[in-house]
């Protein structure tokens, strides 16, 4: 289902009557955070959390920390993205981010393919963290164009 939302459903923004909603996702399931990796707020939920909110009801929480990870350069070709990924989850378990938001940033972001993130984002509950948000840059709304969105839609 993951897979199924990051290339088919979600939309990044809705515009209903001019006013811009950025997407988001309550998942009952905790790999929900592969979404983030396409500039989209999503993270699991136990099941009565995800049935209230099927049924309307707002979600309330208290919003986490911050933790922001600087991206610089960019891979070696001898380097694979299950390289990066298993080394960001082991540098962000040391660090310690449990219930955390982990946000990516700094030029290094660029260069990382949008498969990449979500990849690394889909992680986040093996390194503790509530969600790793990557925001929408170029190489999202180059991924969106790619599985078929409409550009009146990016």
């Amino acid at each position: 289902m993951h897979q199924i939302n990051l290339e088919y459903l979600a939309r990044s923004v809705f515009n209903i009557d001019g006013l811009l909603y950025p997407d988001s996702v309550v998942g009952i399931d905790s790999h929900t955070t592969m979404i983030n990796g396409l500039g989209i707020v999503g993270w699991g939920v136990g099941g009565i959390e995800a049935e209230s909110v099927m049924l309307g009801e707002a979600i309330h929480m208290i919003l986490p920390e911050v933790v922001g990870v600087r991206l610089t350069g960019r891979l070696s070709d001898l380097v694979t993205a299950t390289d990066l990924v298993l080394t960001i989850t082991k540098l962000l378990r040391d660090r310690g981010v449990v219930d955390k938001f982990v946000e990516f940033f700094g030029p290094g972001l660029s260069e990382l393919k949008l498969t990449d993130r979500a990849t690394i984002a889909n992680m986040a509950p093996e390194y503790g963290a509530t969600m790793a948000y990557f925001p929408s840059d170029e190489v999202t709304l180059e991924y969106l164009r790619n599985t078929g969105r409409s550009e009146e839609n990016l």
